[in-house]
């Protein structure tokens, strides 16, 4: 059963003024929230003890989503290089940005799996215009979930048959895959519903199915927290699923938002324009 409505958590607005707000992780080790602001071309900071919001890097090369890796460094999405990324403090370097010899479309959201591989969504995003990349040609033919291995450097196509994947999640046992399609943003028949794949132990994907249709808007990123629910963007504010793709809640944001992150029981909120904060998210349920 839900929470009651006096018991909930109100939502605060940290920092406004992005043009598209995406992609972001807590950073444990600096106390941090970091995220981008893709059009303006830079990432931001968010400091809560202080209520600071600094740039941290400008130009950025579009960066999109991102992850803090088991080492601690953050992993990143770049539409304008066209490459998974890892920061640290030595600088930026390119972790992997084609395969079978062609580059990739535009990265956007990344995730460290649970055996250390990194797997990343691959889009047209960033190369449909110049607001979020740059304008270029598709070199590969299609629009594929990703698997790299750094150990190897090997790079595998993992999920093949979705229009447009944007944000990606495991479930917290590692077996299950989810994976949004927001290819409606951009075609009249795309899909606004996030899959569930099954992982083998080998880390191909099986089993592909529609765990849930996200209305309105579509769902573009999310993350799982450690029952297993889905806390997923929307048109209207973030949804709260059930494993199951069920929903359990809706928590209002005035205006369309793009991606969620947890700072311990604390959501974090990227919207178009601002960022957002939900203390004790539990609250919500």
């Amino acid at each position: 059963m839900a929470a009651s409505t006096a018991a909930r958590s109100k939502l605060e607005t940290l920092a406004t003024g992005t043009r598209w707000g995406e992609g972001p992780a807590w950073l444990p080790a600096a106390g941090r929230l970091r995220w981008s602001d893709i059009p303006n071309d830079r990432i931001l900071e968010y400091e809560p003890d202080t209520g600071r919001t600094t740039v941290h890097r400008s130009p950025a090369g579009f960066v999109n989503g991102r992850t803090v890796d088991p080492a601690g460094a953050v992993v990143h999405c770049s539409h304008g290089r066209r490459a998974v990324e890892r920061e640290t403090s030595a600088g930026v370097a390119t972790i992997v940005d084609r395969w079978e010899g062609k580059r990739l479309n535009s990265p956007n959201d990344v995730v460290v799996g649970p055996d250390g591989a990194i797997w990343f969504t691959d889009p047209p995003y960033g190369i449909l215009s110049d607001r979020q990349g740059h304008v270029a040609e598709p070199e590969y033919g299609g629009c594929y979930v990703f698997r790299h291995d750094e150990r190897t450097g090997r790079t595998t196509a993992a999920v093949t048959d979705m229009v447009h994947p944007n944000g990606l999640a495991f479930s917290p046992d590692g077996r299950t895959l989810y994976v949004s399609d927001t290819s409606v943003l951009h075609r009249p028949d795309g899909h606004h519903h996030i899959r569930a794949y099954d992982v083998t132990p080998s880390g191909t994907c099986a089993r592909g199915r529609v765990l849930a249709e996200i209305e309105p808007g579509c769902p573009d990123g999310f993350r799982v927290d450690e029952q297993g629910r889905i806390w997923t963007s929307s048109a209207s504010g973030v949804q709260v699923l059930a494993p199951d793709g069920a929903r359990l809640a809706e928590i209002p944001v005035p205006e369309v938002v793009s991606n969620v992150c947890f700072a311990g029981p604390d959501l974090y909120i990227t919207g178009a324009t601002s960022l957002y904060r939900l203390a004790d998210r539990g609250t919500w349920l």
